[in-house]
């Protein structure tokens, strides 16, 4: 290495096999899928290992997820990319969504609508990203999700439109 060369950085993550969990998606309601993940019952989803989201929190009707921001998040301006932080936002309203659906249903979003409030370095320290389901009907729910950061700010707001269906 020259002395103008930076060290390389780099990260490793493992996962387990996502089909596992598919099998269970119409056996359990949406709540009891959360909570198993969440007690290690049922492998955590790959996407939460590829961002490192960490520490979830499952209720009827709400979720919260957090994430610590990380280098790796980062965009070329040197904060956290804005698809990583509408990844946490569509995880949390959509989970959210998920915990109200009972066995045999499912769900698919239909928009997330974003709203970037400040820029988030590894200094913003731990976001909470807290979903919550503001209506529910027959065909189609409705639910926000809000990032904080460390010191309660603000961070981002979302809305997102789920599309319920029955699972096969």
């Amino acid at each position: 290495m020259t002395q103008t060369e930076e060290p390389v950085r780099s990260r490793t993550f493992t996962w387990a096999d996502p089909s596992a969990n598919a099998a269970q998606v119409g056996r359990r309601s949406g709540l009891d899928m959360l909570r198993a993940m969440i007690a290690g019952e049922l492998a955590a989803p790959p996407v939460m290992h590829l961002l490192d989201m960490t520490r979830m929190e499952a209720d009827e009707g709400r979720v919260v997820v957090e994430l610590t921001p990380q280098e790796f998040h980062y965009n070329p301006l040197g904060s956290v990319h804005g698809g990583v932080l509408s990844t946490l936002l569509d995880t949390a309203a959509g989970c959210a969504v998920h915990t109200t659906l009972p066995a045999g249903v499912g769900y698919t979003s239909l928009d997330l609508n974003v709203k970037f409030l400040r820029p988030v370095t590894v200094d913003s320290g731990t976001l909470r990203c807290e979903g919550t389901v503001l209506q529910r009907g027959r065909r189609t729910a409705l639910a926000e999700a809000r990032i904080t950061d460390a010191t309660d700010r603000l961070i981002a707001h979302a809305t997102s439109t789920c599309l319920l269906l029955p699972l096969p």
